[in-house]
């Protein structure tokens, strides 16, 4: 049976470079493992966070939409209505990170995962650390490339360059005109990449201000993503206008 939890967190203070988590925010909890399930309540618990429980896919869609949480944590292998579905459906409204949970190991489950609109993944068997460590580097992720996005842009909200224009209080792409859809980290990665245009930037760095100062993966993440932006900007991806790759080291912005 598909169980889900809506996770409450008790008010935090920003701290140095910690996102400022205020009381009521959610995490929603997408977990059909009895085991699991109960592992997870009782280690979210010891962090301060309250449990709310619904009994399948359906009304799990249902807690999304009335409780608007902040992070959701989906299992991909579920009864009734699968985790890829939930996210489908969840994303085709809102922009919330998603971690998915998975037991396979195969690269094209990450790949699908990503493409609809993760923003990270957690392979089975995982140490609740772990999972601990990827909710708080997600709930911060986007601080510093909103920071950097919002000077950029001045009072506008807009970062152009050729026909790109990034709408930031809309948070929609467009090039000449059109609406370019991108995931929440495309669309971030996009942000830091033009609001530094002409400037070098290290997988590392980017992995550190997209992915979080606790991202636990390497860099090959960043050059999926950058694969999959090029196919939708780039009118010719295998030579791009705008999204060039520096050998060895990382990427820059160069319309």
């Amino acid at each position: 049976m598909l169980r889900v939890f809506v996770l409450c967190l008790v008010g935090k203070k920003k701290t140095g470079n910690y996102i400022n988590v205020s009381m009521g925010t959610c995490i929603l909890v997408v977990e059909d493992d009895d085991t699991l399930r109960e592992l997870l309540r009782y280690n979210l618990g010891k962090e301060g966070y309250s449990v709310v429980t619904a009994v399948d896919g359906a009304e799990a869609v249902e807690k999304y939409r009335s409780s608007k949480p902040q992070l959701i944590i989906l299992d991909i292998m579920l009864p009734r209505m699968s985790g890829t579905e939930v996210c489908r459906i969840v994303r085709g409204e809102s922009q919330v990170p998603i971690i998915m949970l998975t037991a396979k190991a195969e690269e094209v489950d990450r790949v699908v995962g990503f493409e609809l609109g993760a923003d990270d993944y957690v392979t089975k068997p995982f140490s609740m650390r772990e999972l601990l460590s990827r909710i708080k580097a997600v709930l911060r992720r986007s601080e510093a490339v909103k920071d950097a996005g919002t000077a950029a842009a001045g009072r506008s909200g807009f970062l152009e360059a050729g026909d790109i224009t990034i709408d930031l209080k809309k948070h929609e792409v467009s090039r000449s005109g059109t609406k370019v859809e991108l995931n929440p980290k495309e669309f971030e990665l996009l942000v830091l990449l033009l609001s530094n245009r002409g400037q070098v930037i290290s997988r590392e760095q980017i992995l550190r201000k997209v992915w979080g100062y606790d991202f636990i993966g390497n860099d090959r993440t960043v050059d999926v993503h950058m694969r999959w932006m090029r196919r939708k900007l780039e009118t010719d991806p295998d030579n791009p206008q705008y999204l060039h790759t520096v050998r060895g080291y990382g990427y820059k912005f160069a319309g």
